[in-house]
């Protein structure tokens, strides 16, 4: 696995619609700012953006790599990643946290009205709360997995047509300001570089405890890592379910 690299996005970031195209080839297709300006950060020369295979559609084809960005939850796009797993093919799959995210309100017609720093910060180690869903995903030989830290927009729009719990806000981009941070995952003992030394047996109030986590991140923490067989469940001590290592796993591996 490699090591977390904090690296600043270098230059203006191109802010474009929904909908818009760009001379450069990437994003022909209808997505988000935040999807565009991501394949322009990862795009290398050589790259196909948009590139047919077979029924699908790939973000960045990079000779026999695919890259597929996923801005959003991860197991949306647990069929067409298992249909190309399945095909033998290698799969680079990126996902974005907001490590720092900033809210835009606009009015109807689009004004500016307000800009805010939210309170959410992600780290790294949130990803759990996506791997929880496809942890028999993430552990074929074939896929990587990149969390990339980001600093972000977030645009609400005051049109009536979102939700009520959003006092009918709607949510119309995500604006990528930078990217902070990097970790790739390749085997499943990477992952296990996001856990602290722990004692065995260990429990999700251990691990919330030692990490500073809430209990249900740590609970999506060690149901992902057993469902990928790297944990081992040994009972419990009162309601408490008690976990070690798997015999044998390597947990070499190291992630900021």
């Amino acid at each position: 696995m490699t090591k977390a690299v904090a690296e600043e996005f270098g230059g203006e970031v191109q802010r474009t619609s929904e909908g818009a195209s760009h001379s450069n080839g990437i994003g022909q297709l209808t997505e988000r700012s935040l999807h565009a300006a991501l394949k322009a950060h990862l795009a290398q020369p050589g790259d196909q953006f948009e590139a047919r295979l077979g029924r699908y559609v790939i973000d960045i084809r990079r000779d026999d790599l695919l890259i597929e960005i996923q801005t959003r939850h991860l197991y949306a796009l647990r069929p067409k990643l298992r249909r190309l797993l399945d095909d033998g093919r290698r799969i680079h799959l990126v996902h974005p946290l907001p490590g720092e995210r900033w809210i835009v309100r606009e009015d109807a017609a689009g004004r500016p009205i307000s800009r805010r720093k939210s309170p959410i910060h992600a780290a790294v180690h949130d990803i759990f709360s996506e791997l929880v869903r496809v942890p028999d995903l993430v552990a074929h030989p074939n896929l990587t997995v990149e969390v990339l830290l980001i600093r972000e927009e977030q645009v609400w729009r005051d049109d009536g047509l979102g939700s009520w719990r959003r006092g009918r806000w709607s949510l119309v981009d995500r604006r990528l300001l930078g990217v902070s941070a990097s970790a790739v995952f390749g085997p499943p003992a990477d992952y296990l570089a996001l856990l602290p030394p722990l004692p065995e047996p260990f429990s999700n109030a251990d691990l919330a405890k030692v990490k500073g986590w809430n209990g249900h991140l740590a609970g999506k923490a060690t149901y992902a890592l057993r469902a990928m067989g790297l944990l081992e469940l040994l009972g419990k001590q009162g309601n408490k379910h008690l976990y070690r290592l798997k015999e044998g796993i390597d947990t070499q591996g190291n992630v900021g």
